[in-house]
């Protein structure tokens, strides 16, 4: 069954609530998902209340620039991976000064998988600093636009739930 952008509203809602009575903002580093976890987080009115920033670092270069990610962790680890999603969260949060970020980047497809990352592999990265992150990988199944829309509720479920056991 599709998830439908109902789900996704209402995943963003749950959050931008939490954020809202907890006083805290988010910023996200986004690769894969092109910025739709911001998107679903503005579509509500008011969101500049707890949305700082979207950053959108889709290239490695970008990683690197906006955000601080080695070229080592790209090199030794490849964009989709542990490291490399901590490293944004902390760019993340040292760049805009947010009280937690989340990042994702993953292999969305069709194409660009491989044997130890196939398509559908995506690691998530939440946390309020970079020795209060978490991280943890997902393989979702479906088409590009399945995987990413499995990817963006996964990461405001993520976060949310972060945010309600810290």
């Amino acid at each position: 069954m599709p998830l439908t952008d109902e789900a996704l509203a209402e995943a963003g809602e749950n959050l931008a609530e939490l954020l809202e009575h907890k006083q805290l903002t988010i910023a996200t580093a986004e690769s894969c998902t092109g910025g739709w976890v911001v998107k679903v987080l503005t579509d509500r009115a008011g969101s500049s209340a707890y949305v700082l920033a979207g950053l959108v670092t889709y290239s490695n270069d970008a990683k690197k620039e906006l955000l601080g990610v080695t070229e080592s962790s790209l090199s030794e680890h490849g964009a989709v991976s542990e490291p490399v999603v901590r490293e944004m969260v902390a760019g993340a949060l040292s760049t805009t000064g947010a009280s937690v970020a989340v990042a994702i980047s993953g292999v969305a497809g069709p194409g660009g998988g491989t044997q130890d990352k196939p398509v559908g592999t995506v690691w998530f990265a939440w946390g309020r600093s970079p020795a209060d992150t978490e991280a943890v990988v997902e393989t979702f199944r479906g088409d590009r636009d399945q995987v990413r829309r499995q990817a963006v509720l996964y990461a405001l479920q993520g976060v949310r739930a972060f945010l309600e056991n810290s």
